[in-house]
């Protein structure tokens, strides 16, 4: 037993140099350089050697490691306006709540609104940046003298914010006279307002998800045209959305994240099916969310919604995720004795991929 040990033990350092070998020796042949992370510039080696999958493709996921890195976000841009000024590209979802949406295309549309203030209208505080702030005047200033179909549109596909959605709710039953119970509205603004207890999840949203879809079906059946619907349609999916994670959040973290990604894939779909027209489509978000397979490790189960897009569009779906190189990027520390603190971590060389993650 002792040499076999030995063996496995003397074995395992070897295995695992060859496949670091093998992975650096892929990455050297098939690597296409990037001329710099200057969001404004060409990548024009790039369209020189573009990948057949990433030609054919027309849904884009772009990750990033970290939510708070500003070579990430640059890189992402240039990506996104490379795609939109040469493939044709014109929808953006981001991960970030369907709230946000009215507020930015407004305001990228031409429309009223300030670049001081924009960013007012995330829900999600890492979008409050300057490099998201500049994109999106980009995206304004591209929109401008274009017909509606060739603007480029907003959309957020997050669940886990529900204020306001009550609002939209009760302005459309109000404007179309439509009748509903009461009692359903009254659930739609408790669910809307109630922010998520995470540390202490309770019994209550599980009851009152079938409130919802009862309420859903009132609205359905109000004879009301099907372009009239479609307005409110995704005000009532995203609430529902919202009270079926914040029902899984008892049932544990792996169970919560599996519902977050299904959801957001779902509302990634609808986007794609119902409102952009099977157009191509870049989506913006974390790593983990936009890889192919499992999250956190193999096994979890906790399918991301990389996985589930790859799963029902195929080839379709090309993914592109960013590690870090060198540098230093702060880091959020939460500690029950010293109190939460931000951290500056310095990396002196590149960081691996999570075995996980697959692009």
């Amino acid at each position: 037993m002792q040499r076999l040990i030995i063996i496995i033990v003397l074995i395992i350092p070897f295995v695992l140099y060859s496949q670091k070998k093998e992975t650096i020796n892929w990455i050297t042949n098939n690597s296409i350089t990037i001329e710099d992370a200057n969001p404004d510039s060409e990548l024009t080696i790039f369209n020189n050697n573009t990948p057949i999958k990433f030609e054919k493709a027309k849904i884009y996921g772009f990750g990033e490691a970290s939510h708070n890195t500003k070579e990430f976000f640059d890189l992402k841009a240039k990506f996104f306006k490379y795609l939109v000024k040469n493939k044709g590209l014109k929808v953006f979802i981001m991960e970030e709540s369907y709230q946000a949406e009215a507020g930015i295309n407004e305001w990228i549309k031409g429309g009223k609104g300030d670049k001081k203030t924009i960013a007012n209208d995330f829900n999600i505080g890492f979008w409050h940046t300057e490099e998201v702030i500049e994109l999106l005047e980009w995206m304004r200033n591209y929109n401008i003298g274009k017909s509606e179909g060739e603007q480029i549109k907003f959309y957020g596909m997050d669940i886990q914010v529900g204020n306001k959605i009550n609002l939209e709710i009760r302005d459309f039953v109000l404007s179309n006279k439509i009748q509903v119970d009461e009692n359903l509205l009254i659930v739609a603004d408790s669910c809307s307002n109630k922010k998520i207890n995470y540390e202490n999840p309770t019994d209550w949203w599980q009851l009152q998800v079938p409130k919802l879809h009862q309420l859903k079906q009132q609205i359905l059946y109000s004879k009301l045209d099907q372009e009239k619907y479609q307005t409110i349609e995704r005000s009532l999916n995203y609430l529902i959305s919202y009270t079926e994670y914040a029902a899984s959040v008892k049932e544990g973290f792996l169970a919560s994240y599996k519902c977050h990604d299904l959801k957001m894939f779902e509302n990634v779909k609808y986007i794609i099916n119902q409102q952009a027209e099977n157009a191509k489509v870049f989506i913006w978000a974390h790593n983990e969310h936009i890889n192919k397979k499992e999250m956190y490790n193999y096994g979890s189960e906790v399918l991301s919604l990389g996985r589930h897009l790859k799963d029902y569009y195929n080839d379709d779906y090309y993914s592109v995720g960013f590690d870090f190189g060198t540098g230093k990027i702060k880091g959020y520390v939460t500690d029950k004795k010293k109190g939460n603190y931000w951290k500056t971590y310095h990396i002196t060389k590149p960081v691996c991929l999570q075995t996980n993650v697959d692009f």
